[in-house]
């Protein structure tokens, strides 16, 4: 099993920025894939980003340019760096983890509300 605990939500006006976090515990070296998504209120949930053992991400097209996933394999430590932050981004995000490279995602967060706003 592997447990994922996501940090760093909150409040931020337009054009700001956040970091989430996400420590990732048990057995961290079963993962071969990280990554985040995020669920608006009345839209479907959808893939941010990931990121693989291997180092390799990849990013929603609504994520490329601003959002940056990088991972710490010492500390066990994943994180989404969101810059240019856009009212549309508000969504709770979701920690995600697998130990494979395909398929859905079986290990989730509890996840972190995001909110952009005036």
């Amino acid at each position: 099993q592997v447990q994922l605990v996501e940090s760093g939500g909150g409040l931020v006006q337009p054009g700001g920025s956040l970091r989430l976090s996400c420590q990732t515990s048990g057995r961290i070296n079963s993962i071969r894939r990280t990554g985040w998504y995020r669920q608006a209120p009345g839209k479907q949930r959808e893939l941010v980003a990931i990121i693989t053992s291997g180092g390799i991400t990849n990013y929603a097209d609504s994520a490329r340019g601003r959002f940056t996933i990088s991972r710490d394999t010492a500390s066990g430590m994943v994180y989404l760096q969101m810059n240019s932050l856009k009212p549309e981004d508000t969504a709770v995000y979701y920690c995600v983890a697998d130990p494979y490279n395909m398929g859905d995602f079986i290990y989730w967060g509890q996840g972190t509300q995001v909110t952009v706003s005036s």
